[in-house]
């Protein structure tokens, strides 16, 4: 049982792996009982990757301690206890947890489970009320879980961290222990070593060694700095998609940071997503004038919220402000389909617990388009958006990834536009993803508020999965801002509206290209691409001129002028993640040569300058791997 509650129907889907996950839970509770009798158990599922236990005790779990609860975990596996339900009536149950029987292992005068309790009277009157037990250990469980203890031998203890019951502050801290567990020691094996990988390469880490961005608390949790060499391989991603842009026929346009609520009213984003923005602005007069009234910080929220105020927003989307664009013009069939694009700003309100790096934040820019076409356009301009994509992922090496079809649920109410319009943009969607000729899947309510989306899902170098890029195929907000184009007819149509980021965004996008490349970016990408490293003092002048010459080709270049020796400047620009080295001693002065040793390579190649000069910007013209 967890606080975010599963029916009976969808703990009985639980996998396989699952049930073991939920049955390490059980066991590590049981472990940690027999090591402090005291602990009052809440509620412990499984989750992604593993599972945990939130509890109360007066002993604070440290990792220190999870070599003996692990240890007594494997004793439990050994002595294959066997899981076993038993539905009991409310009242049975009741009893249980005020005698502390229920989440113990024996009954425990004046130490009721109190949280058990509390679930207890969470579970609605028509349900049954099931407990498992496996040797003295008995949990208030819905289940499922593996037949035996035995089962639950290859486990790991994870981390403990602090949580609150429910979520909720007001009700007192717990404790909880995070773990994992696998059907086998091999899978278990295979699994921590993918995250020790993780380890070395989060980006969190590698982005402040290699001064690539800062996230600063007087700035604000989720606001990313971009520093000067982080900044350097976002302007090469623009680049390269401005490119790509430039030959499809896209016009780039730009837009503010701040919009009226009335923009984002029309939209649909206001007030129905407040939860995920930045709360709205009210105009200076309207606030003179309630502070004047001595009025409450509730009405000016109230009053913001159904228009009685107006006010303005940090943009949670850059589409209101492209479509105003478009509005800005007539239009004829023949002008269509127009293609706006930008690098927009947007700002999303996170939870300070989901923050992460680069990867989670509350201020992000995207690599936003929207096109605006006709109903017969649309299958062509999908291929067009779908092929920008695998553009993307190719120049990238970020060749295996799948897709998914996000749909709306006829049975929610949460969806904007007609049902006609909706299955015309589910049917567009679903004939062009069969063109991509990868795996796809299909899932019900993922949709957008007002259009079906296809997200590309990829998966990195240690098989982790990201969520990138994204594709939207939108009938609705063009009809909710009356935008419109003259037809062959002589007559105004509603044109049909693409929305579409092959990045997603720049900082989430940068945060895992950090971790898939180990911050060892290609040429085309790296804040530096080549070192000049003179041998001797004696050969500086000429190592300023050779990296003069890479400077005016464009190359992004420094010189090392310490007085290290030549295996610490090597080592130093090999720890930096530069891909070129350029060593010049006398030798080389005297020929004209340089010697070239690539960033993960111990060998060393001389060339004549130019020639190296010419193939390296083939290299990054052609953004090689």
């Amino acid at each position: 049982m967890s606080s975010d509650r599963k029916t009976l129907e969808e703990r009985a889907q639980m996998t396989d792996i699952e049930r073991l996950r939920h049955s390490s839970a059980h066991v590590m509770a049981t472990a940690i009982l027999r090591l402090w009798p005291d602990a009052q158990f809440a509620y412990g599922p499984p989750i992604e990757n593993g599972f945990y236990y939130d509890f109360e005790m007066k002993h604070r779990v440290t990792p220190d301690d999870f070599e003996k609860i692990e240890a007594e975990m494997k004793k439990i596996a050994k002595e294959n206890q066997k899981f076993e339900s038993r539905v009991v009536t409310r009242d049975e149950a009741m009893t249980l947890a005020e005698s502390g029987r229920l989440g113990g292992l024996t009954d425990r005068p004046g130490n009721p489970s109190r949280f058990k309790l509390d679930l207890i009277e969470k579970i609605p009157l028509d349900e049954p009320i099931s407990c498992y037990q496996n040797g003295d250990f008995i949990d208030l469980c819905a289940g499922p879980h593996v037949g035996y203890t035995s089962k639950c031998k290859n486990i790991k203890l994870m981390s403990v961290s602090s949580s609150f019951y429910m979520g909720d502050e007001s009700r007192g801290q717990l404790q909880r222990v995070y773990g994992t567990a696998f059907e086998s020691k091999e899978l278990l094996e295979d699994h921590l070593q993918r995250l020790e990988e993780a380890k070395r390469r989060d980006h969190r880490r590698l982005g402040r060694e290699l001064g690539l961005f800062h996230i600063d608390e007087m700035v604000g949790q989720g606001l990313i700095l971009w520093k000067p060499k982080g900044a350097l391989v976002r302007r090469s991603l623009q680049e390269f998609i401005t490119q790509e842009l430039d030959k499809q026929g896209y016009s780039q346009v730009f837009t503010p940071h701040i919009g009226k609520l009335d923009l984002y009213r029309t939209s649909g984003h206001f007030p129905y997503y407040q939860e995920s923005q930045y709360p709205a602005i009210a105009e200076r007069d309207v606030l003179d004038r309630l502070a004047d009234e001595d009025a409450s910080c509730a009405s000016l929220i109230n009053g913001l919220s159904d228009g009685t105020y107006e006010g303005y927003l940090l943009k949670p989307m850059n589409c209101p402000h492209h479509i105003k664009i478009y509005a800005s013009e007539h239009h004829s069939y023949r002008d269509l389909p127009v293609r706006l694009a930008e690098f927009g700003t947007v700002y999303r309100w996170e939870q300070s617990g989901e923050l992460g790096g680069m990867t989670r934040v509350r201020g992000f820019t995207q690599d936003d388009a929207h096109l605006f076409c006709t109903p017969d356009q649309v299958a062509e301009e999908l291929t067009g958006c779908l092929d920008l994509v695998k553009k993307v992922f190719h120049t990238l090496g970020m060749n295996d990834y799948r897709v998914r079809l996000s749909l709306r649920d006829p049975a929610s109410d949460k969806y904007v536009g007609s049902a006609e319009n909706w299955d015309k943009a589910e049917a567009a969607i679903r004939h062009a993803v069969k063109t991509l000729g990868v795996e796809y899947t299909e899932e019900l309510g993922e949709a957008a508020f007002y259009g079906p989306k296809i997200d590309f899902v990829v998966k990195d170098v240690i098989g982790r999965d990201w969520q990138l890029g994204t594709v939207q195929v939108d009938y609705t907000l063009p009809v909710r801002f009356g935008l419109t184009y003259i037809g062959p007819d002589n007559a105004p149509h509603v044109p049909v509206m693409i929305h579409r980021a092959p990045f997603g965004s720049l900082e989430r996008f940068t945060g895992l290209l950090i971790e898939h490349f180990e911050g060892k970016f290609p040429a085309w990408l790296a804040p530096e691409q080549v070192r000049v490293i003179p041998i001797s003092e004696k050969t500086m002048e000429a190592a300023e001129k050779v990296t003069a010459r890479f400077a005016d080709a464009g190359i992004r270049v420094s010189i090392d002028r310490s007085s290290d020796k030549v295996g610490a400047k090597i080592r130093n620009a090999r720890l930096e993640r530069v891909p070129y080295m350029v060593v010049l001693g006398q030798k080389e002065v005297d020929e004209g040569t340089v010697s070239i040793r690539q960033r993960d390579s111990e060998e060393l190649i001389t060339r004549p300058l130019e020639e190296f000069l010419e193939s390296l910007l083939h290299h990054i013209a052609t953004r090689q791997l």
